[in-house]
């Protein structure tokens, strides 16, 4: 399922969870065409900035989370992903990972075998699946673990301005600590912790406006004056949609993000969107448009999207 915009942008506007169940049938996963832009950005940042992308508590064991999250993949997309228990092969990217060993078994579309295979073998061993499973799918990944509320282990090469290697091991409600009107959030991490690690299936979506061009946007590689050099009308619309894939046994949950961006212009394409996205920023406390980058440009694309309501 794509990003739901009417259930997503609303006003008042609220730092708020916005979980709702997911209905069954839903796929959570979304496997990447070779060549594409998420697997292309993905494998610059794993070859570069691995270790600011996979991160893990000492001592944390993502076994199990692992071998459920590549049961679920090949049970979602047979097509893009085949797993046995130890052996994962990503289909479309002719690479497989077996017990740790990189197998590159064809040069894969965009002759990409070659690059994806030199990258998980840069990799340290215990990642080389989680590689693989970053270069197959468009999501990143976390592990949300109920025993203690925390974070403790991250894959994630596509963050949106925060840095993975500050979160990982923190407890829910630190890591949601600098968000802006955070109270919503922050009361109810134990609540949503337990809820998110139950059986359920759920999913969030998350929006925001910017000038940054990029999906990978660690905050060590955009610029903070890029507003300065770009109008409201050539900005970026960046969604996420988040979900959870509940380990009820392990009192554990995979956190799944897919982003996605376009223009702005596009993206607000008609009048009903433009009033919608209008009246939500309006709303924003200054607190938020700060923390989302929005304060510089609030009364420029508020004046652009009246214009187009």
């Amino acid at each position: 399922m794509s990003f739901d915009f009417d259930a997503a942008v609303t006003a008042p506007f609220r730092m708020q969870p916005g979980l709702r169940r997911l209905p069954a049938g839903a796929t959570q996963l979304t496997p990447l065409a070779p060549g594409s832009r998420h697997q292309r950005e993905k494998l610059a940042v794993l070859s570069a900035f691995a270790d600011q992308a996979l991160l893990a508590r000492p001592g944390f064991d993502a076994t199990p989370a692992l071998d459920a999250l590549c049961r679920h993949a090949a049970g979602e997309h047979p097509e893009a992903l085949a797993w046995d228990g130890r052996r994962a092969q990503a289909l479309q990217l002719g690479t497989a990972v077996d017990d740790g060993d990189v197998e590159h078994l064809a040069q894969g579309s965009f002759g990409l075998g070659d690059e994806v295979s030199r990258c998980l073998n840069e990799l340290p061993r215990a990642w080389r699946l989680t590689g693989l499973l970053c270069l197959a799918f468009a999501e990143d990944f976390a592990i949300v673990d109920g025993n203690d509320a925390s974070i403790p282990w991250l894959a994630v090469a596509l963050p949106s301005f925060w840095a993975p290697e500050e979160k990982v091991g923190r407890p829910f409600a630190e890591v949601h600590a600098p968000v802006a009107d955070n109270a919503l959030i922050v009361n109810a991490s134990a609540a949503l912790t337990r809820m998110v690690t139950g059986p359920d299936r759920w999913e969030r979506f998350v929006w925001n406006v910017t000038a940054h061009p990029q999906l990978h946007a660690h905050p060590r590689r955009v610029d903070p004056d890029r507003w300065a050099l770009t109008p409201v009308d050539r900005a970026w619309w960046r969604t996420e949609r988040q979900t959870f894939i509940p380990l009820p046994d392990q009192r554990q949950a995979i956190f799944t993000i897919r982003i996605e961006l376009e223009p702005l212009a596009a993206a607000i394409a008609n009048a009903g969107r433009a009033g919608r996205l209008h009246d939500a920023i309006a709303s924003m406390s200054p607190a938020v448009l700060a923390y989302r980058g929005l304060a510089p440009v609030r009364d420029a694309l508020l004046d652009w999207l009246a214009a187009r309501r």
